[in-house]
């Protein structure tokens, strides 16, 4: 298989591009060029691409009115090489693909890359630190809840959404989607939200695909912008979590690269080699947080707030519970 491909160069794109436009200026073609292209390229690829006197360019454009013309029939063709078809045939494979392409698609799909060999099969794969829970993306109303919450989140749509709590109510509120995320260690979807009451954005809320029974459109759209980093900022918790980090068996290095994306503040003890995190962090990522932060085990100790401490006693004592039950079966 050929993995490097002139359709992948820089100079094919750039091209590809100005070929695109059925006329444009010089100023604009050297725009794209300089965009798409290296930093040398503009010292020669617009006399290859542009008309010459001496007739030395590639005979792709004309030149009329002060304007540059396309002298090929049709615009470039976006053609697929053979790896990023066998990457497709992997990928129609993936039972996530059902939620974003109709029965429609797949199937032309399918018939397009008939006798294409997959780049990969999913079952060459082994997931390890991942729920066996996961959301059953085949699932008929699970694929038009999703359907509608992502056209909402397309059009910012205001929809009525049907869900049931983690507590177990059904709960059938007015809310404004803004996005998607798929957690990889979940392999669930969620949709995080505004509730929507009269004209105003009420509280921010995160919901589980799996949980929605139900979606009906308002014909409401939000023409305000609503960024992530105020949705964000909505759901940041009230107060960090005080971690005491020891640097035995490398603890405190193995500390901030698992914990790098979070916001946080240090504290460095040179004399004890250790140090006192503040973390800040999304109060719906509380219990994930919760379970990276113990499985350093006694490398860290957890401070502050007293409420999250104690639920990390909770987890550990029923943990510990869990491995005298396995030893007491073992020995039986």
């Amino acid at each position: 298989m050929n993995i490097f491909s002139e359709i992948y160069g820089a100079y094919y794109l750039a091209v590809s591009k100005i070929l695109s436009r059925s006329a444009l200026t010089e100023s604009e073609a050297m725009r794209i060029i300089k965009k798409n292209t290296f930093a040398d390229s503009i010292l020669f690829l617009p006399h290859k691409i542009l008309p010459q006197q001496d007739g030395s360019d590639w005979k792709l454009l004309k030149k009329s009115d002060g304007l540059f013309l396309s002298l090929v029939g049709s615009p470039p063709a976006n053609i697929l090489t053979m790896l990023q078809k066998c990457w497709l045939k992997a990928k129609l494979s993936d039972p996530k693909i059902k939620l974003f392409l109709s029965d429609t698609s797949l199937q032309l799909l399918e018939k397009k890359l008939e006798g294409v060999t997959p780049l990969y099969r999913h079952e060459h794969f082994r997931y390890t630190d991942v729920f066996s829970d996961g959301d059953q993306f085949s699932d008929e109303n699970y694929i038009k809840n999703f359907r509608s919450v992502l056209n909402a989140v397309k059009r910012h749509e205001v929809i009525l959404i049907k869900f049931v709590s983690g507590n177990g109510n059904t709960i059938n509120k007015k809310y404004l989607p803004l996005k998607l995320q798929y957690s990889p260690k979940n392999d669930k979807f969620r949709v995080f939200c505004f509730c929507v009451s009269g004209e105003r954005l009420r509280s921010a809320s995160v919901i589980n695909v799996s949980r929605i029974k139900s979606t009906e459109g308002t014909g409401i759209i939000w023409k305000e912008p609503v960024s992530m980093d105020y949705y964000f900022k909505a759901l940041k918790c009230r107060e960090p979590v005080t971690v005491y980090v020891s640097d035995e068996r490398n603890g405190i290095e193995r500390f901030f690269m698992e914990f790098a994306p979070y916001e946080k503040h240090v504290e460095f003890d040179s004399e004890n080699k250790s140090c006192t995190v503040k973390i800040w962090y999304d109060s719906i990522d509380e219990t994930e947080l919760l379970i990276r932060l113990l499985s350093f085990g006694p490398v860290i100790e957890i401070l502050s707030p007293s409420s999250f401490r104690e639920k990390a006693r909770e987890r550990v004592e029923k943990q510990y519970k869990l491995i005298s039950q396995l030893d007491s079966v073992r020995k039986s």
